[in-house]
């Protein structure tokens, strides 16, 4: 799970630190207690645009899962 966990890390990093700090956050808190949807979840938002990620964290844009919702509102609740 470490390694895993490392590599999510990385993929945290976005380049705009408004984003590295709200997904590392996450990240931090609360991915390894997480249950395997729950994390799916969150690596698929990894796999957004940054532009498409904003949307989703602000509203603009809808979640395409319950998971990713969970994860958007724990990252909201905790930004």
């Amino acid at each position: 799970m470490r390694a895993q966990a490392e590599k999510i890390r990385w993929r945290c990093r976005r380049g705009r630190r408004e984003l590295d700090l709200l997904l590392e956050r996450y990240l931090n808190d609360h991915y390894e207690q997480s249950g395997a949807a729950e994390r799916a979840g969150f690596e698929a938002l990894l796999e957004r645009s940054d532009p498409e990620l904003e949307d989703l964290l602000t509203g603009r844009l809808a979640p395409e899962s319950p998971q990713q919702a969970r994860v958007i509102e724990r990252i909201r609740r905790h930004g």
